[in-house]
């Protein structure tokens, strides 16, 4: 059952992954409070559902302080993507403006949470239209640079991963990726076409992922780490 979502009154939406690489179950908590519980193929669902109900105590602690921990938006405040400028401006209700390369955001709270997913959405729609301007000739020169070769590229809103390389090498990339500073997206763009030649994460892997970044692939890998999925 990869991927099934259930809803809990006193938690929200948890999302239920059987994963092949798990040998427990391990529960992570989302910056969106959203709950993700990955759990081995030869666990029953009785068995996560009682693992989450011993753990709801934790998980609501966890949602608490990814609220607490969340950006503070004030009116007058500025969000630089690759292209856009967006400004975040006083409104009655929440409303968009785009003149140009000016994206104008508006709305009376931005720290309510009707309006964070507005905004969220907002940010969503131009990392999107970035990536598909961005990303993909940038992959092609990459790829041709050192001597990689891949099927499709796709653009997506993926919450678990940066990217992905599938069997028949088609490239999978995640559009939060334009939040990323130059350096790392270009990383993520190696990390995929290695993934072309050696579909694992094995010694072989990271050599090759080395030798194209100049000796800095667990560096960069570290730094990857240091930013999230989603959007806000």
């Amino acid at each position: 059952m990869p991927n099934k979502v259930v809803h809990f009154k006193s938690i929200g939406p948890v999302t239920f992954f059987r994963n092949r690489r798990s040998k427990n179950m391990k529960i992570s908590v989302k910056p969106d409070k959203s709950v993700l519980i990955s759990f081995p193929f030869f666990i029953s669902e009785k068995e996560v559902l009682s693992f989450l109900a011993r753990n709801e105590a934790w998980i609501r602690q966890q949602q608490n302080k990814a609220v607490a921990q969340r950006k503070i938006y004030t009116v007058g405040e500025t969000i630089q993507t690759k292209l856009h400028q967006v400004e975040l401006c006083s409104g009655k209700t929440e409303d968009v403006e785009t003149t140009g390369k000016v994206v104008k955001v508006y709305s009376p709270d931005f720290n309510a949470e009707k309006a964070r997913l507005f905004l969220e959405d907002i940010l969503s729609q131009v990392y999107r239209y970035e990536a598909r301007k961005l990303l993909p000739p940038r992959l092609k020169e990459l790829a041709v640079l050192n001597g990689f070769s891949y099927n499709k590229v796709s653009i997506r809103n993926n919450k678990r991963n940066w990217g992905s390389c599938s069997s028949h090498n088609n490239i999978s990339l995640n559009l939060q990726m334009m939040k990323l500073p130059d350096e790392l997206i270009d990383y993520i763009l190696l990390h995929e076409l290695v993934h072309t030649e050696v579909k694992d994460h094995s010694g072989r892997f990271w050599k090759k992922l080395d030798e194209i970044t100049g000796g800095k692939a667990r560096e960069l890998a570290k730094e990857v780490k240091k930013y999230s999925t989603y959007t806000l």
